[in-house]
């Protein structure tokens, strides 16, 4: 069954890699490098037919390197993912439909709008590099937006609106996943494409960076799409251990509100340290696909996997603005 990710840190990882080469000697391909989840051979091996790479700069860098930063994981992204021959950049959603049946397409994407600052120009560069998914924050404030871990819980700056509506224009999903909740409402009214790329239900898991009822319940109505997330933090609380059992609860209490065309893939991994039993990478995917087997029927699992996703790509059917 074909999988589609919507999250992962590959790119973070070949970046401190290819930084560290010097000193270690020891250089890291995207190919089939052990040290990460997410590398070519355990997609194929897992049956992922599009996988997002996140760019991610960190909060806490100079503000004068994290442009820098942001084009070396892009630079990554273009030398080391979609050079494998079998690898195809998505730039447009429609090229997903035109993937070969051993292709696997591959989603830029960005996490957290630190990359750009205020430059909407650099916002724009990134939109003609390929990016098709944006999140205004990580975990802290920036110039666009709180983060779930900022104390005061503000909103969306004017800057952040203006994002939100340039991702409207582009066809570009507004990531919610990360987002304060002041934030996440300001959003909901504004945003034509919102998807929680890897979040969980708050209900289960009480966590900040997970959704609750009234958020699910809004991204439903609002046409998101919401991907639940592996990492066992965000599925079990105040656990570093969680079984694939537990993460079918989250898809369970979805399903529940009324989400069973809503909910999707988005492991994060190469982003979390620890991981769902069975669930380590992505060669484990058929692992999580017999689990859903057990307790769905055929049409609703391939809408897990990826049909969902298919009938929440933005703007397809819709003339597109240009860059």
């Amino acid at each position: 069954m074909q999988i589609i990710d919507t999250h992962c840190d590959a790119l973070l990882k070949l970046q401190v890699a290819k930084r560290n080469e010097l000193f270690r000697g020891k250089p890291v391909n995207f190919f089939n490098a052990e040290e990460l989840d997410t590398n070519f051979l355990r997609l194929q091996q897992g049956g992922v037919k599009v996988q997002f790479f996140a760019v991610f700069v960190h909060p806490e860098l100079p503000d004068n390197e994290k442009w820098q930063h942001t084009l070396e994981q892009i630079d990554l992204f273009y030398s080391e993912v979609v050079s494998q021959p079998l690898m195809k950049h998505i730039r447009r959603w429609e090229d997903i439909d035109t993937l070969g049946p051993d292709e696997i397409g591959a989603v830029l994407a960005l996490e957290g709008a630190d990359a750009f600052g205020n430059d909407l120009a650099k916002l724009r560069h990134l939109y003609r590099l390929g990016v098709l998914s944006l999140g205004l924050t990580w975990n802290f404030a920036n110039l666009c937006a709180d983060g779930v871990g900022e104390p005061r819980g503000g909103g969306l700056t004017l800057l952040g609106k203006q994002v939100v509506q340039l991702n409207n224009d582009h066809c570009v999903f507004t990531d919610v996943s990360h987002l304060s909740l002041a934030g996440f409402w300001e959003v909901m009214e504004l945003a034509k494409y919102p998807i929680a790329s890897h979040s969980n239900v708050r209900e289960l898991c009480d966590h900040p960076r997970n959704l609750d009822d009234r958020q699910i319940q809004a991204m439903f109505s609002g046409n998101g799409l919401i991907d639940v997330v592996f990492c066992p933090e965000f599925i079990n609380p105040g656990s570093q251990q969680a079984a694939i059992e537990d993460l079918l609860r989250h898809i369970d209490h979805l399903c529940a509100l009324g989400g069973e065309r809503h909910i999707g893939l988005g492991s994060d991994f190469d982003g979390i340290f620890d991981h769902v039993t069975r669930l380590e990478n992505a060669a484990a995917y058929p692992n999580l696909i017999e689990a859903l087997q057990k307790r769905y029927s055929e049409t609703q699992v391939e809408g897990f996997a990826f049909r969902n996703f298919l009938a929440h790509r933005p703007g397809i059917g819709e003339e597109r603005s240009r860059t």
